[in-house]
């Protein structure tokens, strides 16, 4: 393969979609097509290059992005297959964040699915130039034009059909270029015989109609086209297409293409397109960082002349190299052997190899320049969302965003000679994956994993068992519930023990009231005076009183948000003691939240849902029955934001309850807002169950 490419030949594209659209399938043609592979591989068989993973292979999706470099006439393309699982979404928020463009496959029969919905405000996000690719043109049912007015009504695009089919359903033969003014057709079933050929009479009308639909589209976004269409003047081919390029570079524009990809039609007029109408590196807006001495923001240019800096945009473990830091270059070249540093982290690495990835094959290589996507092996700090860079020209590029965990389980070894083993094995798998989290919980003794869903959960637990070889059982976790008092009192504890020889003897007064706001904690306030207690003493009484409020009277929570002051106490000469009134602290402590009432408190997290109007009652009504409070409701392009505090307890699971519900097509986002007073009714329930289970919380 070529080494080098000239920047403007080179194409970083990413080809993201909703599961089961065809992404997958497509990448394994245009790798066919490309001279990359001599054989097809096919995801229904397990047999598909991009595909590498066991789970992958076995659950018929794919889990990781992975990427692969093809050429094409004379363009040098990087390819990057994500998946389409909502589980795995952190996979093409990090792709789209170093691409230039992308390729949106839509089923022609399931038109714009939810997942298609996410993927497209993603790329929206990262302002990624995008062409559509309508695929399984062949099924019954499929519609190229229902899709079209669907990416108008549920993404709010600009987009335009470039190619009409030929033929329906079974009999899907070709395409008509509406650019070209050309009917290409299939003459066999392996997609490789193309014949070019006039439009017949008998689809003129219906191609001209199209046409216009597709100059109107353009006028909209092009004043050259404008004039041109309004005057009647010729438009030809390469006017169009110059147009159809500039408006997708400036996104503005979605040319729409349509083929079936597992009957191996279209791909190659689809790598077509991805040459004439998606940017090269040159084309897109420098990307901007931040010099970590002056703070001042900067340009990168993409230029191999320029100083070196990269992104790294995912970590991964290979079994045979070690570690491999997927890394996009900007600016500059990368040598293997070299020491390049990370701005991040404020360190020198050293480049111990270059590889040029395909899918899960190596290629080994000397140098990457401007606009390479390339894996590095040897950065032993580096992790991702990590600015590489020279030393003597720092720059930070903005990390990339990951959504939040919505999903958690409580996870433990089945032996307690594998608890090592599982550290080790967490600690690489959220190394790899951002959106993984892994959180020792001390209240509850638990160690929690956090993820995007439960499929998300569960093929880390398969990694877990097949590449660590330790068996796990998983769990559901419990909720941190708190306890604290609702009024002032006052409590006393009395230590006294006589067994013969030196007893036991403390003895404290404590006044206990409420916080004057939440999350202060507890403290602690000394108004001994005249020496009631002598002042060595005095820290223990602290000891005592932190330490027992670590687990409360109700159902063993801690207990928070109230306010201890020592007011008085006594002490004997002989038989009192450090331990002594580190006991008498803690029984006045449980006295006093007797006596002022304590309750529980659970946590309340702020959420905001983005849900598409038509399912608005009923997550609202569901909502309603967790007793969640909307705070707002604002409308947010074709979508609306509702924004609410709803209890911690009532949303494990969500994420799969709010799928079913709208049918996949809502998400939302939440973080930890407070602690509020649990409803009486659900407090007797917790502390009857803990009574009855004579459970102890550390």
């Amino acid at each position: 393969m070529k080494k080098h490419a000239a920047l403007d030949k080179i194409r970083n594209i990413g080809i993201i979609a909703h599961i089961d659209a065809g992404k997958t399938t497509t990448t394994e043609r245009i790798l066919y097509y490309a001279g990359k592979t001599y054989k097809i591989g096919e995801v229904n068989e397990g047999t598909a290059v991009m595909d590498w993973m066991v789970q992958e292979q076995e659950r018929g999706i794919t889990i990781t992005a992975a990427a692969t470099t093809c050429i094409w006439k004379d363009y040098y393309i990087n390819i990057i297959d994500t998946p389409g699982h909502v589980d795995f979404t952190v996979e093409v928020e990090r792709s789209l964040k170093i691409l230039d463009g992308a390729v949106v496959v839509f089923c022609g029969v399931g038109g714009v699915e939810p997942q298609s919905e996410t993927v497209w405000r993603q790329a929206d996000r990262y302002n990624v130039p995008k062409i559509a690719f309508v695929n399984k043109m062949d099924r019954t049912g499929s519609d190229l034009w229902g899709t079209i007015d669907q990416m108008h009504k549920r993404l709010a695009a600009n987009a335009a059909a470039i190619q009409v089919p030929y033929g329906k359903e079974d009999g899907f033969r070709g395409m008509v270029d509406l650019v070209n003014n050309k009917l290409a057709v299939y003459k066999d079933d392996k997609g490789k015989e193309l014949e070019i050929i006039d439009i017949p009479e008998d689809l003129k009308a219906e191609v001209d109609h199209h046409r216009q639909e597709l100059l109107e589209k353009l006028s909209e976004v092009d004043d050259h086209i404008l004039e041109l269409y309004l005057h009647n003047k010729e438009i030809t081919p390469q006017i169009l297409k110059d147009s159809i390029r500039k408006a997708v570079i400036a996104n503005k524009f979605t040319p729409v293409l349509c083929g079936s990809s597992f009957k191996n039609k279209g791909v190659q007029l689809l790598l077509d397109a991805v040459g004439d109408y998606l940017p090269s590196p040159a084309d897109v807006p420098p990307i901007k960082g931040i010099n970590p001495e002056t703070g001042a923001s900067e340009e990168i240019e993409a230029s191999d002349k320029s100083h070196f800096c990269a992104l790294c945009f995912k970590v991964a473990i290979d079994p045979f190299v070690g570690r491999l830091n997927y890394v996009r270059v900007y600016s500059g070249t990368l040598s293997s052997g070299k020491y390049i540093y990370n701005a991040a982290k404020n360190v020198k690495e050293r480049v111990a190899k270059l590889l040029r990835m395909h899918a899960n094959h190596q290629e080994i290589i000397e140098h990457a320049f401007a606009g390479d996507i390339v894996a590095v092996v040897g950065l032993k700090e580096t992790k991702t969302g990590d600015t590489l860079c020279e030393e003597d020209n720092q720059m930070l590029i903005e990390a990339i965003h990951f959504p939040e965990p919505v999903i958690q389980e409580a996870i433990e070894p089945k032996t307690k000679n594998d608890q090592e083993k599982l550290g080790m094995a967490l600690h690489r798998l959220a190394d790899e994956d951002p959106s993984f989290r892994v959180i020792y919980n001390q209240e509850t003794g638990q160690t929690v994993i956090s993820g995007m869903g439960q499929l998300h959960l569960e093929v880390m637990a398969d990694r877990i068992l097949r590449e660590f070889n330790v068996q796990v059982q998983v769990g559901v976790p419990e909720v941190a519930y708190r306890e604290t008092i609702t009024r002032k009192v006052n409590a006393t504890g009395k230590f006294i023990q006589q067994s013969g020889g030196r007893g036991q003897y403390g003895h404290v007064v404590i006044e206990m009231e409420p916080q004057d706001g939440p999350g202060k904690g507890i403290t602690f306030v000394n108004k001994i005076k005249g020496g009631a207690i002598p002042q060595e003493y005095i820290p223990s009484v602290k000891d005592g009183i932190f330490a027992t409020a670590k687990s409360g009277i109700l159902s063993g929570y801690p207990v928070t948000d109230i306010n201890v002051t020592l007011v008085d106490g006594s002490f004997h000469d002989v038989d009192s003691s450090e331990l002594a009134f580190k006991m008498a602290a803690g029984i006045a402590l449980s006295e006093g939240l007797r006596k002022a009432h304590s309750i529980l408190l659970e946590p309340i997290m702020d959420m905001e849902i983005a849900v598409p109007e038509e399912y608005m009652g009923v997550v609202i009504g569901d909502l309603s029955s967790r007793r969640a409070k909307i705070l707002s409701i604002n409308p947010r392009a074709n979508i609306r934001a509702i924004k609410c505090n709803v209890p911690l307890a009532e949303i494990f699971n969500y994420a799969t309850i709010l799928r079913s519900l709208t049918q996949g097509r809502a998400s939302y986002t939440m973080e930890p807002s407070y602690y509020h007073e649990v409803p009486l009714y659900i407090s007797e329930k917790i502390v009857s169950g803990y009574s009855s289970s004579g459970a102890k919380r550390n």
